[in-house]
């Protein structure tokens, strides 16, 4: 009696492949260069050591670390693709790869990047926003960011006492424009709560008692949504129509001076 197993039909397979193809997520990397530009930021890009930013780009969305000074919080945040960060020059997009994940796997990944990537461990040259994109990168297609992303960072580590200042303190500009994953994950739970009144009230009453906690006092510059910043970027406003703010922070957190594009927008709820 024969134990082999049915061979798979050319019909089974082409669904298999087509099952696929919808699964599939083309994951790209925008790169910006944070010099100003110049002769030396064109040197430094042709030699690959310039002072780089990244963000990871998924359906429509380019996801970016950055630091603020709120502890508890995640560094993460979103942006539309190809947006340029304050003082940035978009230089070159990576298509890095595809991932066959699906919508909530890929909610997941960003979860737990979300929880390793906190704002107050941001640090220029040990874990900065490339070492991020490679981290999600990896996660996503099983392939790290490319090497040269954080040349200069792996200098800096190598020798700290001859990295040029402006590597690591471009000119400062307006704040940076973004929604951490905080604020989504955030949106979602409100969601749920709307659906479900009498959990609204459970938790609503919990809050109430820990109220005299939360920050208060922050206030953002100017009012209104949209438009654009003092340095001419485009300025996006959250689904409540609030303006933006950047971490007041302005070191890492190995005290070195913080790149404005660097700095991961504040959350909704201290706006």
């Amino acid at each position: 009696m024969s134990s082999s197993r049915p061979t798979p039909t050319r019909k089974s397979s082409s669904q298999h492949r087509s099952t696929l193809s919808l699964l599939r997520t083309e994951i790209k990397i925008h790169v910006y260069d944070l010099l100003p530009p110049g002769k030396i930021a064109t040197v430094l890009w042709t030699l690959g050591t310039s002072l780089l930013h990244s963000g990871v780009i998924i359906n429509d969305k380019e996801y970016a670390f950055g630091g603020h000074d709120r502890p508890g919080l995640s560094g993460v945040y979103y942006t539309r693709p190809g947006e340029e960060p304050p003082g940035g020059t978009f230089r070159q997009e990576i298509v890095h790869g595809f991932t066959f994940r699906t919508d909530e796997e890929l909610k997941e990944i960003l979860q737990e990047a979300m929880e390793r990537f906190q704002g107050t461990s941001y640090n220029l040259l040990t874990m900065n926003c490339n070492h991020f994109t490679s981290y999600l990168c990896e996660r996503l297609t099983g392939r790290a960011a490319p090497s040269w992303l954080n040349r200069a960072a792996g200098i800096g580590v190598a020798l700290p006492c001859v990295v040029p200042r402006e590597w690591i303190d471009p000119p400062d500009y307006d704040t940076a424009d973004g929604e951490l994953l905080d604020d989504e994950f955030a949106d979602e739970r409100s969601s749920m709560l709307r659906s479900d009144p009498g959990r609204q009230h459970r938790l609503l009453a919990g809050e109430a008692q820990r109220g005299q906690g939360q920050v208060e006092g922050i206030h953002p510059s100017g009012a209104g949504s949209g438009g654009r910043s003092a340095a001419g970027h485009p300025r996006y406003s959250s689904r409540n129509h609030a303006p933006r703010l950047v971490a007041v922070t302005d070191t890492d957190s190995s005290g070195r001076p913080l790149p404005v594009a660097e700095r991961a927008p504040l959350p909704k709820r201290m706006t």
